[in-house]
C-alpha cells in the first residue's frame, strides 16, 4: 500500500464521525458530504500528509467549513429562514441503516434540528463540538476567534436553547402507535380523534422549498384541520422511520410527495416536521419503498 492510499483508507476510518458532525452543523446531508469531501481535498495536500492526531485534524477543518457555509447561509437574503426542515434520515421501519447510525447517535432528530438551525453559527458550532463531539473548548475558541472562556459561554448559550426542545418518548413502539392513530384519524376524518392524540401546543411544520405552500400551523385544532387532508385515498403512507423515530413517507402514484417526522412526548404528537420540497426529497435515498 502506497502513502496515498494508506491516507485515504485513514480519511475512510473517519468519514463517519465527519459526516455526522457536518450533519448536525448544517442539517443537510448534500452540504455535510460536501464539507466532508472538501476536508478531504485539504487532506491530499502535500502539507497535510504528516497529521499526527488526524481525527482531530479533520474534525476541525470540516467544523471550520460547516462555519463558513453557516455564515453564508445568513448572508444570502433569498435563503428564508422559516420555515425551513432540515434533511431528514430515512430509513426503513425494520431499523437505521448501518451508514446512518453515526448520523442518527445522541438522539438527532429533526426537532433538535431545528433548534440548532435557528442558533448563530458560533453557538450552534460551540455545542455542537463540545456537547456531541467533546472537544476542548480552546480548540473551540480558536476556530470562532474567541477565548475558551467565550466559547464555553457560547456553548451554554446555544445549551439553554437546546433544553428547550422537547425530549421524545424513546419506545419506539409507543411512537408507532401514536403515529398510526394520527393517521387512521386524519385517513376517517375524524377530527375529534386527531385533536386527542396531538399535544394542545403541537406545532406543525411544512417546508416546500421553492414552492408556495410552507407554513407553520400551531395548535391541535389547527393543526388537525390541516391534516383532515390524509383522507385523499391517492396518498399512500409508508411508515418509516424518520431520524429514528417514527414517521412515514407520502406517495402518489408510486411517488414520494412528503416526508413527514413526528416528535411525540408522554403519548402525544408535540411536534410535525413535514419536508414536501420535491428537489430535495429527489435527493434522498428511498430505495427501501421499492
Amino acid at each position: 500500500m502506497d502513502a496515498n492510499e494508506a491516507l485515504a483508507q485513514r480519511f475512510e476510518e473517519q468519514r463517519g464521525r465527519l459526516r455526522a458532525v457536518a450533519y448536525r452543523m448544517l442539517g443537510s446531508l448534500s452540504e455535510a458530504d460536501d464539507a466532508v469531501q472538501e476536508a478531504w481535498l485539504r487532506l491530499s495536500g502535500a502539507e497535510a500528509k504528516d497529521v499526527e492526531n488526524l481525527g482531530g485534524w479533520l474534525t476541525t477543518v470540516v467544523a471550520r467549513v460547516c462555519l463558513n457555509m453557516l455564515r453564508s447561509r445568513r448572508t444570502r437574503p433569498e435563503v428564508p429562514l422559516e420555515p425551513h426542515v432540515p434533511d431528514p434520515v430515512v430509513s426503513p421501519e425494520a431499523g437505521v441503516e448501518p451508514e446512518d447510525e453515526a448520523l442518527l447517535a445522541d438522539s438527532v432528530g429533526l426537532a433538535l434540528l431545528v433548534v440548532l438551525d435557528a442558533l448563530p453559527p458560533a453557538e450552534r458550532l460551540a455545542f455542537v463540538l463540545h456537547d456531541m463531539f467533546a472537544v476542548p473548548f480552546d480548540e473551540i475558541g480558536s476556530m470562532v476567534g474567541r477565548s475558551p472562556a467565550a466559547a464555553r459561554q457560547l456553548a451554554s448559550r446555544a445549551r439553554r436553547r437546546i433544553q428547550e426542545a422537547p425530549t421524545p418518548d424513546r419506545d419506539p413502539r409507543r411512537q408507532r402507535a401514536v403515529v398510526d392513530a394520527f393517521f387512521a384519524a386524519a385517513r376517517g376524518g375524524d377530527f375529534e380523534a386527531l385533536v386527542a392524540v396531538l399535544d394542545p401546543g403541537v406545532l406543525h411544520r411544512s417546508d416546500w422549498g421553492a414552492l408556495p405552500g410552507s407554513a407553520v400551523v400551531r395548535g391541535a385544532e389547527s393543526v388537525a384541520a390541516q391534516a383532515l387532508r390524509f383522507a385523499d385515498p391517492s396518498r399512500i403512507v409508508h411508515p418509516a422511520l424518520v431520524n429514528g423515530a417514527a414517521g412515514a413517507v407520502i406517495t402518489v402514484d408510486g411517488k414520494p410527495v412528503s416526508i413527514v417526522g413526528f416528535t411525540v412526548v408522554n403519548d402525544r404528537i408535540v411536534a410535525i416536521d413535514a419536508l414536501v420540497d420535491p428537489e430535495r426529497i429527489a435527493s434522498l435515498d428511498l430505495a427501501f419503498l421499492s
